[in-house]
């Protein structure tokens, strides 16, 4: 039941055709846990918040520097040498204090990934490598919890949503595939738009509107403002997925 201070606050997505209280409810009820709380995970929570989901978990392990803040926007001056986690679990509460926040300061590993994820509806990949973001997607795929990609690099992004058992996984795309670890380039605009993009479609689920990005890698080229698309096929043969079925 929407009480009337969230009646007022979500007036006008409950006005969107199809959303409605139904819709705020379930995003009401609705447990997200974005792993990274860095470029990604900053505009994806502040959206998902701002929409009135019930319960954020943020999982990071890193402290705030300096050079994060071109892209970071929830941390800020102040914050450097803070867990992320920590700023940005208070940005948060101010932003919307209906919205229960947990901070996890873990690094995520083969040990608990299970665990972190656990009793969650959706998981957003916020992470900056994909050696983690294999570990997400196959402990999600085993748990059937949706899994919302996403990745940066420069004026660039990617983005792709993955349903267990019915959808391509994120190892159909890469294959086992890794990138140099390390430090990066990356504007801040690129992470502002995916998250936003991965926020979209975790509403988009959970309220049940709309079509889904599955099967689908969204490539955003923000030199030239060109969105493509690439179709992406489930295989059969995947070590994550090809086990549970579906034509993708």
């Amino acid at each position: 039941m929407l009480t009337t201070n969230e009646l007022g606050r979500y007036d006008r997505q409950i006005m969107i055709k199809g959303f409605g209280e139904e819709g705020q409810e379930k995003l009401k009820r609705a447990k997200v846990i974005i792993a990274g709380g860095g470029g990604l995970g900053s505009p994806s929570s502040i959206y998902l918040a701002a929409a009135g989901v019930g319960m954020i978990r943020i999982v990071d392990h890193d402290r705030v520097e300096l050079s994060n803040l071109n892209r970071q926007v929830l941390h800020w001056d102040k914050d450097i040498g803070r867990s992320k986690v920590t700023s940005a679990t208070e940005k948060l509460k101010k932003l919307n204090p209906e919205v229960e926040i947990e901070a996890m300061e873990e690094t995520i590993t083969e040990d608990n990934v299970s665990q972190l994820m656990a009793g969650f509806d959706v998981v957003v990949d916020a992470m900056d490598n994909l050696p983690t973001r294999y570990l997400l997607n196959k402990a999600a795929l085993e748990k059937g919890i949706p899994f919302f990609h996403g990745a940066v690099y420069g004026f660039e992004g990617r983005a792709m949503t993955i349903i267990p058992g019915k959808t391509a996984c994120l190892e159909c795309v890469y294959h086992g595939a890794t990138t140099p670890g390390g430090k990066f380039p990356v504007i801040g605009v690129a992470p502002a738009i995916i998250g936003c993009i991965q926020a979209t479609e975790v509403i988009k689920y959970i309220v049940g509107v709309g079509e889904l990005l599955t099967n689908r890698l969204l490539i955003y080229d923000g030199l030239n403002l060109r969105f493509t698309e690439l179709k992406v096929k489930k295989d059969p043969d995947c070590e994550h997925c090809g086990h549970l079925g579906g034509k993708g």
